[in-house]
């Protein structure tokens, strides 16, 4: 791995390699140009790389990529399965070659940068000694992967928006990619202590004779005569599989709680229903959306489990006298259980027209509904809590259901 002085180090090391071999003697490299000696490296971007009028080659770092090999994958050596480590930063680092010739000579230029390109074919892996040694305080040489160099092809289009950005008379360049450098995360890893049993007794995994699954779950939640909703103090069925053992409970999360509330079962529990009665208690269990699981220990087994969640729907009852009576463009006053929380959407349907209710700050059982003045006549109504209607229909199991006669108001 390496520190943050990764991409520094690629840049000095480079910028040493081309020193090195463009200004080489011919007794230390047979393959130098002669006329080369003396030209300047530079790093600068380039609206500021031509410095002078002697010949120079200047290397820029335009772009950093990610490096799709690297990204989200652990190193190997330092995160095992199942731990919980940061993957390395890994970049592409995409470098720009532009060589000027002594007097802006375009020949010389082009010579320099024949020369740049012939030493990064040769050179197409960094080495780790050429790395340590450019940089104090890097340690890119020691990552598991090798720097290496690869030649970019850049079209036109790319090649001259890059340097009109940088309102920089165009010269003649060459593009290269250099992949990968592994920049450390210093977010520690974590990792479990290890496995000393494997199942009771320590028999290993355990295995059954069939698809289903081994340890407890909900399959459906029965509601009394087929109803869609279910009530305070009525009964709902949890149904599931492997539901039998001790310690037994239902966990009950509102979509509005920050946390659930466990309630006992209600009768003899079985392996494969479970019943359950959600407390009459209008001050604590709001209408709206619930999500229901079960808990249970199993036999053999010292811890209890939870099964998957189901939903369940609590719905909101009229508790004011019915049928009502109310004036055109009144405001009807009604009561409700269970009480509506603050942060509770509410609204009354009359007929199939919807009327919101009036602010209610605080928990409350009474809310207010300001009627249209073109509302007249006698509807059905329902109300609405959390996009929980009230319950319409006085019998879902009944072979003709029909509409409550009394949940009505008359308007006029």
């Amino acid at each position: 791995m390496s520190n943050s002085l990764a991409i520094a180090a690629v840049t000095a090391t480079l910028r040493n390699l081309l020193d090195s071999k463009i200004n080489a003697s011919l007794a230390d490299d047979p393959a130098t140009d002669p006329g080369l000696a003396g030209t300047g490296i530079t790093t600068k971007a380039l609206d500021k790389a031509r410095t002078g009028s002697s010949n120079q080659v200047n290397l820029f770092l335009f772009q950093t990529a990610p490096n799709s090999a690297w990204q989200n994958r652990d190193l190997p050596q330092q995160t095992k399965p199942n731990e919980q480590g940061r993957p390395p930063l890994a970049l592409v680092l995409h470098y720009l070659v532009t060589a000027y010739g002594a007097g802006d000579d375009d020949q010389m230029g082009h010579r320099l940068l024949g020369r740049s390109m012939s030493v990064l074919h040769d050179h197409a892996v960094l080495g780790q000694t050429e790395i340590r040694a450019a940089l104090a305080g890097n340690d890119l040489a020691d990552q598991i992967d090798r720097v290496r160099i690869v030649p970019l092809a850049l079209s036109v289009e790319e090649i001259s928006k890059l340097w009109t950005v940088f309102q920089a008379p165009y010269r003649i360049s060459a593009a290269y990619q250099i992949s990968a450098v592994l920049i450390d995360s210093n977010v520690p890893a974590k990792a479990a202590l290890p496995v000393l049993k494997r199942g009771s007794d320590n028999r290993g995994v355990g295995s059954q004779a069939s698809l289903d699954s081994p340890y407890p779950n909900l399959t459906a939640i029965g509601l009394p005569a087929n109803q869609p909703c279910l009530r305070l103090g009525q009964t709902a069925q949890l149904v599931g599989a492997k539901l039998e053992g001790t310690g037994q409970g239902i966990l009950l999360q509102h979509s509005r709680w920050d946390a659930g509330v466990e309630i006992p079962p209600t009768g003899t529990p079985t392996d494969t229903e479970i019943d359950v009665v959600i407390p009459n208690m209008p001050a604590s269990w709001p209408a709206g959306f619930y999500l229901a699981s079960a808990l249970v220990q199993r036999p053999t087994e010292t811890y209890r489990r939870s099964t998957n969640e189901l939903p369940l729907m609590v719905a909101p009852v009229i508790t004011s006298a019915l049928p009502l009576t109310a004036t055109v463009g009144s405001t009807l006053a009604l009561s409700c259980s269970p009480e509506v929380l603050s942060s509770q959407r509410a609204s009354l349907f009359v007929g199939d027209r919807e009327v919101p209710a009036q602010a209610h700050p605080s928990q409350t059982s009474s809310l207010g509904f300001a009627l249209p003045p073109d509302l007249s006549g006698t509807y059905f109504i329902r109300l609405r809590v959390d996009g929980i209607d009230s319950q319409l229909v006085l019998d879902y199991g009944a072979a003709a259901p029909a509409f409550d006669p009394l949940q009505k108001v008359t308007i006029s």
